[in-house]
């Protein structure tokens, strides 16, 4: 980029920012580990589900969690001031934050907040210096393998991490499913369906619509007792397996934050193995973040980073979802918006 093609760096000055307020701004940045970790402890202690029954005092959830009174005083007056609590006389209440830390919330994020800072996904966070020093992900120094080898020789970890993209899912899902015509389709493939949320979600919604789930074993356990509890146990079948190798045969397969795991190569490998296996007229429906430019990618940048630090894949543009499409022998029919910065991505045999 020439001098009469470069942006200007600098924002209009602001007279209501000065440096003190940069200066808390950033601070409030640096030391957002410690708050990740308050949330953390937060969870695993049960508050919201605590003070989901009325106020408590700190020595009442001690008690009942076998934790330092002292200690767990400490713990809600930080959660307080993180706006998840309010206090008054001794006595805490919870707020309407708080409860997306209740596991039984529709919009729990309990599972994302206890699998985000667990040592799997914690310890290579820390090496996100390296990552970017080496374009590489970080697992293998830090674990000391790859991040799902790692869940499975560690299966609370991911059991856990299955339940956390649940969580993660859940308001996309919620949007996704209504925009997603099954048409004919008489069964669906969820290609990595963690615990099956998408895929029940869809058979809900079409009673016709038989479903697969195909993942690793570590996930499987969870989404049959997913079915089960949706009542979707006759027309849902959970198989282990290795998307590399082989997909069941179907009509529309989805494909939900799994592209992102991985380098482009590997990305045309699963989508080939779709394409062989899909039946005449069968799609394949993306749903992932589709990136922006650079200025406005938001949450999807971060989210890049994410993926950089832990795992050989990448957050993409639609562009970019386009060439993965063509080197597998499909095109792409249609995009639906969903909330910023995901889409649901519609593919086709050519």
């Amino acid at each position: 980029m020439n001098e009469t093609t470069r942006p200007n760096p600098v924002d209009p000055p602001n007279p209501t920012v000065g440096p003190a307020e940069h200066h808390q701004s950033m601070l409030g940045m640096i030391t957002g580990f410690w708050i990740s970790q308050i949330i953390r402890t937060a969870a695993a202690l049960n508050i919201a589900e605590h003070l989901n029954t009325g106020p408590q005092t700190a020595e009442d959830i001690a008690a009942a969690e076998a934790s330092d009174p002292n200690a767990t005083f400490r713990l809600l007056r930080a959660c307080t001031s993180l706006g998840l609590c309010t206090h008054a006389n001794g006595w805490f209440t919870g707020t309407e934050l708080l409860q997306t830390l209740h596991g039984g919330a529709a919009n729990s994020l309990r599972s994302f907040a206890l699998s985000q800072t667990s040592p799997g996904l914690w310890l290579p966070w820390g090496r996100t210096t390296e990552a970017v020093r080496q374009g590489c992900p970080q697992p293998g120094a830090a674990l000391g393998t790859d991040i799902f080898d790692y869940f499975a020789s560690h299966p609370e970890e991911g059991a856990l991490f299955a339940a956390s993209m649940t969580d993660l899912s859940a308001p996309v899902i919620a949007e996704a499913v209504p925009a997603i015509d099954a048409g004919t389709a008489q069964v669906a493939v969820d290609v990595g369906g963690a615990n099956g949320a998408f895929l029940l979600a869809l058979q809900e919604q079409n009673p016709n619509l038989s479903g697969i789930l195909l993942d690793l074993p570590h996930s499987i356990d969870g989404a049959v007792r997913a079915a089960a509890r949706h009542n979707l146990q006759n027309r849902f079948t959970a198989v282990a397996g290795d998307f590399f190798k082989h997909v069941p045969e179907g009509d529309l397969y989805l494909l939900k934050y799994i592209l992102h795991d991985w380098a482009d190569p590997e990305c045309v490998t699963v989508l080939r193995k779709i394409r062989e296996s899909m039946r005449p007229g069968g799609r394949v429906i993306v749903v992932e973040i589709v990136l922006a430019d650079a200025g406005q990618a938001g949450f999807g940048a971060l989210m890049d980073i994410g993926m950089l630090t832990m795992t050989p894949g990448r957050e993409r543009s639609l562009e970019e979802f386009d060439t993965l499409f063509e080197e597998a022998a499909l095109r792409r029919i249609r995009v639906t918006p969903l909330q910023h910065p995901y889409a649901i991505i519609e593919a086709q045999a050519y």
